[in-house]
């Protein structure tokens, strides 16, 4: 690129991290609060699966309007909407099954296909699914609604198989933990597209973070199911300390700060 298209060209910022080991270990603690903090205000402070939505709804939408009124990647503002984000998908899928009786096949088969819709109308219209390419507020849309349709996915396919099929939580984290193991594999020995690596990884961190939250908060259940039983409240204070602690130390050091993309 010449002097002159250099001077010319247009430098934008990408809105999402690069994704690191800190992207992936605050995605799966996030995921864990999804579970554990709407259990809290849902069960343990008594607000009841409605208030607890509109009240999580309302936060994720403010939390939403900052992170599309910033231009560029902030670490506090940009995971305070994944948690939000991974609280609301859960309680979509907890309404549907817990405050309209659901079935969980039905929410899973529902949410699959939803989340493919929105793909390949993301695709269509941007030409990538990519997260590298979250530059303009129309990506950012698309990515963001493709990321609530993962959080409510994954709470009703994990629920699906550690409790309709009686798998239990400890065997669940091993289950899922595997898969993404063997998307990794596919990823990175086998050539599987990044995207689709990524997507795929994105779905599964869901339902094992719900594992891990379920097996430290619930107690002891039987021979072959059984949890830390820390609580909900204990639970999500680990987790949401956890994620502070990560978040301060990505302000700090800028590890996961993405390059600045230049545009004609």
């Amino acid at each position: 690129m010449s002097q002159a298209t250099r001077t010319q060209a247009k430098v934008l910022f990408s809105k999402v991290p690069e994704v690191t080991i800190f992207f992936w270990i605050i995605k799966i603690l996030a995921t864990t609060v999804g579970e554990t903090f709407a259990d809290y205000l849902n069960e343990t402070l008594g607000f009841g699966l409605t208030t607890t939505t509109w009240v999580m709804t309302s936060l994720l939408v403010v939390a939403l309007v900052v992170q599309f009124r910033v231009k560029k990647y902030v670490p506090p503002i940009y995971w305070t909407v994944v948690v939000f984000i991974s609280v609301v998908g859960t309680l979509i899928t907890d309404n549907l099954t817990d405050g309209h009786n659901v079935p969980l096949k039905l929410t899973t088969s529902v949410f699959a296909v939803l989340l493919a819709i929105v793909f390949v109308l993301w695709y269509r219209q941007e030409g990538t699914l990519s997260i590298h390419s979250i530059d303009t507020p129309r990506r950012e849309a698309w990515y963001w609604l493709a990321i609530l349709v993962t959080f409510s996915l994954g709470t009703a396919a994990g629920d699906l198989i550690s409790e309709s099929f009686s798998l239990g939580y400890w065997k669940s984290i091993f289950l899922f933990g595997g898969l993404i193991g063997v998307v990794c594999i596919a990823t990175f020995v086998f050539n599987l597209s990044r995207v689709v690596g990524f997507w795929a990884a994105y779905i599964l961190t869901r339902p094992l973070g719900a594992s891990i939250g379920d097996f430290m908060s619930q107690k002891h259940v039987h021979d072959t199911d059984w949890g830390l039983g820390l609580g909900t409240t204990g639970t999500s204070v680990i987790f949401l300390g956890a994620i502070l602690v990560v978040v301060v130390f990505l302000s700090i050091t800028k590890k996961d700060q993405p390059p600045p993309i230049v545009a004609d």
